[in-house]
Parts: structure tokens; C-alpha cells; sequence
């Protein structure tokens, strides 16, 4: 599952990489981001990635609560969410994200190697606003010990693949994400 992401000025940089100076409306300050929040985020625009800055989470059901993540095995079956992943697919963007245990220990997931993680999602409109929600799927090696469910990552090469071609998207649907490096935001200290 992702209940909050993490955005920083290495994050706004490789935006601005992928979708050029346009991003730059789409960027916004730095730091942890929440569900309901605005996040930049790339999606498809004449036929090339693009940025904008979205809100974070579909309305639930008759206005209750909001629904931020979808299971990536099952979203294509879901009346909600179907035709947003057939056509409005998007990649969030992020330095990385948390997961908590059981303990409700915080622990942050980031790419070894690279600058940025990239979340597959897809976007709709409601009520004249664009709104986001982030895919999971089963947690790799990595993220098990803490979390059963992890954001669905894609590598920077399926960026484009994701957006902008449906028979890659339907495979990517399926993938299972890099391992990830975590660190703990504490640990208990034993005694014996």
C-alpha cells in the first residue's frame, strides 16, 4: 500500500528531465505528501509525457472518505477504475515512499541506484478536478517483511510505455517492482 510519498528537489529535476521546461508549472515544493494533497505527477499529452500537479485520491463512495491506492491484479475488473486505466494512466514521480508494520514503525523505500522512484497511477476528473491514485500490487521481497502491498514501480525506460502504449500497460499491470533500499525512521533497542 502507499499512504504517503515523499517528493524532493532531485524529484523536481528529473521531471523537468522527462517533460522540459513546461514542468515547470507542475512542480511544487518539496516534501512528504499526503493523500488529498497536490503532487506532480507525468501523464500523456500529444503523444509525449507531459507534467501537471493533481490531487491525490478518487472520492469514495456517496462522498465518504478517499480511495488513493487500487490493486493493480484486479483494477482492470473494477467498474471505478477501468476506463481511467484504459485511458488516463499517469507516473507519480517520488524520491520514495513509506509503509508502516504491524508496530506502526515508519520505514522509507527508495531506489538504490537512482534519484527517483517512479509509481504507476492513473487519473480522472471529479467535480472540475483532475485527481490521482496510485497502483499497488503484492510486495516484493523488500517490503514483505513490513507490508504485504507496495506501489507498482516502473523503471524509467517503461515511463513512456505505461502512458502512452495499452498493450505494454496491460503488462506492466503484472510486473514485479526492483528491490528497494529502507531505513528505519528508528529501531528498538534490545537489552538482551
Amino acid at each position: 500500500m502507499c499512504g504517503r510519498f515523499y517528493a524532493d528537489a532531485k524529484t523536481a529535476e528529473e521531471i523537468v528531465k522527462i517533460a522540459g521546461k513546461t514542468a515547470q508549472p507542475a512542480l511544487g515544493s518539496s516534501g512528504d505528501i499526503f493523500p488529498s494533497g497536490m503532487a506532480a505527477i507525468l501523464l500523456g499529452k500529444e503523444h509525449r509525457l507531459r507534467a501537471a500537479r493533481m490531487l491525490w485520491g478518487f472520492p469514495g463512495f456517496h462522498g465518504k472518505g478517499l480511495i488513493i491506492n487500487a490493486r493493480a491484479e484486479t483494477v482492470l475488473e473494477r467498474r471505478m477504475f477501468r476506463d481511467s486505466v484504459e485511458h488516463r494512466r499517469c507516473v507519480i514521480p517520488a524520491k520514495g515512499f513509506y509503509e508502516w508494520n504491524r508496530d506502526r514503525e515508519k520505514y522509507f523505500y527508495e531506489k538504490e541506484d537512482e534519484p527517483v522512484l517512479w509509481m504507476a497511477g492513473f487519473y480522472n476528473r471529479f467535480q472540475d478536478q483532475d485527481r490521482f491514485v496510485i497502483l499497488t500490487t503484492a510486495a516484493n521481497a523488500s517490503v514483505a517483511p513490513v507490508h504485504g502491498r507496495m506501489p507498482l514501480i516502473l523503471e524509467r525506460k517503461e515511463l513512456e510505455s505505461w502512458v502512452l502504449d495499452d498493450k505494454a500497460a496491460d503488462v506492466l499491470l503484472h510486473k514485479t517492482p526492483a528491490l528497494l533500499k529502507s531505513s528505519a525512521e528508528y529501531t528498538q533497542l534490545s537489552l538482551f
